[in-house]
């Protein structure tokens, strides 16, 4: 290893930039846990209207694709390997390095960000019909419908760009425990959407091409909201690109294999997109509202856990605290677990009813609320599994390795293939559901495994009792729920308030009775207080 590729050596203290404080787990997690309800909560009013607007026809299954393809790209670069890869080097430097040196590291990765997928950007907009027949070539059966996609992946995908940047910044402040920006910033997505779907609408020969324009508009709406935070850290970068600085090369090592290992959930729901489009109409759009519906709890409970832990642990590696590495990683399996299987349970016992609720209208028929809740109960079972899969990760990434989750994720991936092929002949879109939900609990199983191994993930002690308590709460309330709900067939008469008041009221009891019976057999708040 050159000078070049060293990390940062200690210096002396008055050089040293503010480094982040440590802070409570729970807090952070409830901060992001509140601004990323409301992101989903903005999300499903976005989808409530989309749906109203345009239901499962041709348009909204082209606007579904051609938003798919960059927002999966997102996941996988911005979200997924580059935050897994970015936020430790970060810390590191942070810890570790100087003011000069942390403002250096930022400059050249914003730089070399930019310089990269400007390029590729480029590249996707002059490509986009052979992209739209890569995720989707059923859509090559209808030269009209391959085509409007095609124009709307031309409007979408310089939204890769503007997120990427937005999640080099929201990585930034969350390494310093700045979580709630970054959090809330998903809501100017939805918002934009829903004033493009309701203000644009009119304005187009075809309807569903307002919704590309809103995804572009949300992208740089996104970026410019959070400058103004880094601005008042001192951390806002001046990009100039330098693929030879240290900390790039270390990243870009880090990113090659994260780029597979970190997003193994979404390119399973890729190729389930590229086999619903193969299937009947309005398969895609199916998956999509159910996964939305999955979507929010994954990103409430797992994804806000997944992001304050990763640069708690990072800092923890740095420090060489392997008692309190550990100690972390068990907290946050408990604490998915605690939310994540009532939520689990509560989408498959309640499927119908939540569809109904929040999409059944306009040109969205019963079919299609029958059809979407055989997905989400599927999506449902594997909830807990991808949770898991967000909380698990860190623990190797954090600890700069890569290359053993790319090894699971290679393993997960061509399981799910293999379901995929068993699964979508008997059971359709509902097939590649499940087939996506059982490689997630191969995935999660084997990383923490790994972990075991390893001896980074040490399970604290009470363990049994802690199962028997969730296992009691999540029976009772499952049969409370399924006890009070109204047949799904009723909820089609009601009009939205009474649709509406009925959920709040599942929702309220089922978790009501949920956590009056964790508070009577001794489950307690201070359990789940963790120091940062």
């Amino acid at each position: 290893m050159t000078d070049r590729e060293q990390p940062p050596a200690p210096v002396e203290e008055s050089d040293k930039v503010v480094a982040p404080k440590a802070g409570g787990l729970m807090r952070s997690g409830l901060v992001v846990s509140m601004m990323t309800m409301l992101s989903r909560v903005m999300g499903l009013a976005r989808d409530v209207v989309i749906a109203t607007l345009f239901g499962a026809g041709d348009g909204a299954d082209a606007f579904f694709v051609a938003f798919k393809i960059p927002n999966f790209l997102r996941r996988l670069f911005a979200e997924g390997a580059f935050n897994q890869a970015f936020v430790p080097v970060l810390s590191e430097y942070a810890t570790r390095g100087s003011k000069r040196e942390v403002k250096e590291l930022l400059d050249a990765v914003a730089g070399s960000l930019t310089a990269v997928l400007a390029l590729i950007t480029a590249l996707a907009m002059l490509a986009s019909p052979w992209l739209v027949w890569a995720f989707a070539p059923g859509f090559g059966r209808d030269p009209e419908k391959l085509a409007l996609t095609a124009d709307m992946l031309r409007l979408t995908f310089p939204y890769l760009l503007l997120i990427s940047l937005t999640a080099f910044a929201g990585s930034t402040l969350n390494t310093w425990n700045r979580f709630a920006v970054p959090a809330f910033t998903p809501v100017l997505l939805n918002l934009s959407l829903i004033g493009a779907a309701v203000l644009l609408t009119p304005l187009f020969e075809e309807p569903a091409m307002a919704l590309a324009w809103g995804v572009l508009i949300a992208g740089g709406a996104q970026l410019a909201f959070q400058v103004p935070f880094l601005a008042r850290l001192g951390l806002l970068p001046r990009p100039w690109p330098d693929f030879a600085h240290s900390g790039v090369r270390r990243i870009l090592r880090l990113m090659a294999p994260a780029l597979f290992g970190v997003s193994v959930s979404q390119i399973n729901l890729l190729l389930d997109t590229v086999l619903a489009s193969l299937l009947a109409a309005g398969s895609v759009s199916w998956l999509y509202y159910s996964d939305r519906l999955v979507e929010l709890p994954l990103g409430v409970f797992g994804i806000a856990i997944g992001t304050v832990i990763l640069p708690a642990l990072s800092r923890r590696h740095a420090e060489q605290s392997g008692e309190h590495f550990a100690a972390m990683l068990d907290w946050a399996i408990r604490t998915v677990l605690l939310l994540g299987l009532p939520a689990a349970l509560a989408l498959a016992v309640l499927a119908e009813p939540l569809l109904i609720a929040l999409f059944h209208y306009g040109a969205m028929t019963e079919r299609d609320i029958a059809m979407a809740a055989m997905s989400l109960r599927a999506y449902a079972f594997g909830l807990v599994a991808f949770m898991l899969i967000k909380v698990l990760a860190p623990g190797f990434f954090a600890r700069q390795n890569t290359i053993t989750p790319v090894k699971v994720g290679i393993i997960a991936m061509v399981a799910n293939m293999v379901f995929n092929l068993i699964l979508v002949w008997p059971l359709a879109h509902a097939g590649l559901a499940l087939a996506t939900a059982l490689s997630a609990f191969l995935n999660a199983g084997l990383l923490a495994w790994l972990l075991r191994r390893e001896g980074v993930l040490v399970f604290q002690p009470g363990w049994g009792r802690y199962a028997v308590q969730l296992l009691g709460g999540c029976t009772v309330m499952g049969v409370g729920l399924a006890w009070l709900a109204p047949e799904w067939q009723a909820w089609l008469e009601w009009s939205v308030w009474t649709r509406a008041g009925w959920l709040a009221v599942l929702v309220a009891a089922g978790a009501a009775v949920y956590f009056a019976w964790l508070a009577a057999f001794g489950v307690r708040i201070r359990h789940f207080r963790m120091k940062g």
